[in-house]
């Protein structure tokens, strides 16, 4: 295979190692694909806020696409470039046919600048650093859904997280597009089409690159849109059974630099 014009990789369980880390030989790697005039895009579902590190880390270079397909994120200006929202009228009628059905639910709501949660809401590991140096509010449901929203969030205590997916799927796959990245029972819900996908290939157009020219990488359900989509597929030894199933080929485990060593065979010259 030659090598891609374009180089999409999911973060976090991916190309990130597990305390969230991006390794020196990762960077590297990343160094290697932007030295050989392809394009770099991380494809993510964190938001805008947790891109700092990795920004930093990129030198600031490029775009990152970010919540889920949600929010195009230029990482040099640090600043949102594209959004594709959930409307108000969407997030009641979602919500509504949700609580009805799986009242165990609590949500939350990331928006363009901030993040909202109900009293519910557990707070975990999976949101290191949430509540640190960004607007966090706690909020009646009403007020959650006052506003167009990126991404809505729903936690269940204790359900397995792939049969709430398929519930949740079944009662409001018409309104939203959701999904799950944590290994917890999280579904994350876009605006209805929005996907990891739907974002790369509008970036990838604009720029006159073909799928079969664009590599992806990936390790949860929420990266099944993009590494269907793409023309060369990897996941990490570490990933999801769904998504191991899914790909072209398997590299080594996020915290074993899979990623990069995929790239360094790629584009090491």
């Amino acid at each position: 295979m030659g090598s891609p014009r374009l180089v999409a990789t999911d973060l976090d369980g991916t190309a990130l190692r597990s305390d969230g880390t991006v390794s020196p030989r990762t960077v590297a790697a990343f160094a290697l694909v932007e030295s050989a005039g392809a394009t770099l895009v991380f494809v993510t579902g964190r938001p805008p806020r947790w891109m700092r590190t990795v920004a930093a880390a990129v030198r600031h270079q490029g775009l990152a696409i970010c919540a889920n397909g949600a929010l195009v994120y230029d990482l040099h200006t640090e600043q949102i470039v594209k959004s594709h929202l959930i409307a108000i009228d969407v997030l009641e009628e979602v919500v509504g046919r949700l609580r009805e059905k799986v009242p165990d639910l609590a949500f939350s709501v990331e928006y363009e600048g901030g993040f909202a949660h109900e009293s519910d809401f557990r707070l975990g590991s999976w949101d290191s650093g949430i509540t640190t140096g960004f607007h966090v509010e706690y909020v009646e449901t009403a007020a959650l859904l006052s506003r167009p929203c990126a991404k809505l969030l729903a936690l269940h205590p204790g359900m397995d997280p792939d049969l709430l997916q398929e519930t949740v799927h079944g009662l409001v796959g018409d309104l939203v597009t959701p999904t799950h990245s944590s290994g917890q029972a999280l579904i994350e819900m876009s605006a209805h089409g929005v996907t990891k996908a739907s974002a790369l290939a509008r970036l990838a157009e604009i720029r006159d690159v073909g799928s079969t020219e664009v590599i992806a990488f990936g390790d949860m359900p929420n990266d099944l849109p993009m590494l269907r989509w793409a023309g060369t597929s990897y996941a990490v030894a570490n990933a999801h059974t769904e998504v191991l199933a899914a790909v072209d080929h398997v590299t080594a485990a996020n915290d074993d630099d899979g990623v990069a060593m995929v790239l360094e065979g790629l584009y090491r010259r």
